[in-house]
């Protein structure tokens, strides 16, 4: 193609190297924005790149010039500003449901917000020991999915599976397809879940997005519209320890006064403590009587006693009777 013919596209050509070769601390000269053009088949002259850059001002690019023994000239905000960037790298990095495949490309991606000098300190090394990242590279477009299904108003048919001991997929209610009005979905735990209402059993249940297969948008309107009209997703995650369902209830949880900033983390700054003595609190709180809850409860010792209702002590100590089963031979 002539060099002329690539006249009508110098201003992106420039906004283009601009933006990827300059920053706060990083500028081009007037003689250097003309080579780098020129490199690309594109012939400018001096009075030309003033017009143009003040053509990309008034189009909302922040272009500073600094005046010195050479006039610089630098993209000093984006969209995104460094640190954003490196919090959303860090989110990807260290989310366990994006696969190292999808990480990298979203990565990528994501460096193209910030010139190549900013971009060199994208590639940060986030930290996690023994992360595992799902092997399930179509969650991506399950999630898409789920998503489009909400906007349009309608149930959605899917396969649910588990993993059996020699490592293979099983699939729940033998291969029985799902059909699910969804409503919401939620990041818990380092899963994405849908949160749905299942019309025959009449109530609202939740799926793991990497445990689901063969996801179908119906043409039949969702249900379940009175249980959500007033559902509070954040209370839900309170309550749903792990994710994992069980039996609601109302429970009275005392604690030592060391761990109040745990209870608040769990449960939120709404809960109301009653301050027992000097060394203990107590506080009412709804949660789904679930295995994790009750392991939950293990993890604190004698740090935290279930005081009511008396129903819920007697699924704890059963419990704990099975464990020590196990171990016959305990001096215990």
């Amino acid at each position: 193609m002539p060099r002329g013919a690539n006249q009508k596209i110098k201003i992106l050509y420039l906004m283009r190297i601009l933006l990827e070769r300059t920053d706060d601390a990083h500028g081009l000269t007037t003689e250097e924005l003309i080579a780098a053009l020129h490199d690309l088949g594109v012939d400018a002259e001096r009075k030309t790149i003033y017009d143009d850059i003040e053509t990309l001002r008034l189009f909302g690019l922040d272009i500073e010039t600094r005046r010195g023994k050479k006039t610089t000239y630098h993209i000093v905000s984006r969209d995104f500003e460094l640190p954003e960037l490196k919090l959303l790298v860090d989110a990807v990095q260290s989310s366990k449901f994006i696969t190292h495949k999808k990480s990298s490309e979203l990565i990528k991606k994501l460096a193209n917000f910030a010139s190549r000098y900013e971009a060199q300190q994208l590639q940060r090394n986030v930290v996690v020991h023994n992360r595992i990242k799902t092997m399930n590279e179509s969650i991506y477009y399950f999630v898409d999915s789920i998503h489009e299904a909400i906007g349009k108003n309608v149930k959605i048919t899917f396969q649910y599976f588990t993993w059996n001991e020699k490592k293979q997929k099983v699939l729940r209610h033998h291969g029985k397809l799902y059909e699910i009005s969804p409503w919401a979905l939620t990041w818990d735990d380092e899963n994405y879940y849908l949160i749905g209402f299942d019309s025959p059993a009449g109530t609202i249940k939740h799926f793991r997005v990497d445990k689901m297969q063969k996801i179908q948008l119906t043409d039949k309107k969702r249900d379940g519209e009175a249980h959500f009209k007033n559902f509070d997703l954040g209370a839900y995650s309170k309550k749903t320890f792990g994710m994992y369902g069980g039996q609601e209830a109302t429970v009275t949880l005392r604690c030592k006064n060391h761990l109040a900033g745990v209870m608040l983390d769990r449960f939120g700054q709404d809960v109301i403590f009653r301050i027992v003595d000097e060394e203990y609190f107590e506080f009412h709180v709804k949660v789904q009587t679930s295995p994790l809850f009750y392991a939950w409860v293990l993890n604190f010792g004698d740090d935290v006693k279930i005081t009511a209702p008396l129903d819920v002590q007697e699924a704890l100590v059963e419990r704990l009777q099975k464990v020590l089963s196990l171990y016959p031979n305990n001096p215990c």
